[in-house]
């Protein structure tokens, strides 16, 4: 069991720096133009989840940081992506 738990908290791990990287890789404009929160304000929430997944551990981090890597992939991702003309 805790081998699975440590393969899904590396995996959530790097799903969430790949979503930060992606974020500081985008316009500024784009974000807002999407309607979506600011870029600093992206970055602080998946910076955050980053550590969270470090510092709190199996139980709760990884939790925290697949939540905030989700909304980002799944809802603003496509949207900036989108708005830049890039289809992915």
């Amino acid at each position: 069991m805790g081998t699975v738990l440590f393969v899904l908290q590396i995996a959530v791990l790097v799903t969430t720096v790949y979503a930060f990287v992606h974020a500081a890789m985008q316009r500024p404009d784009a974000y807002t133009a999407a309607d979506k929160l600011t870029k600093p304000v992206w970055l602080v929430i998946l910076g955050v989840g980053v550590l969270l997944a470090l510092v709190l551990g199996p139980a709760l981090g990884p939790v925290i940081a697949a939540c905030a890597a989700g909304v980002y992939l799944v809802d603003v991702r496509p949207k900036i992506l989108e708005i830049q003309g890039k289809s992915r």
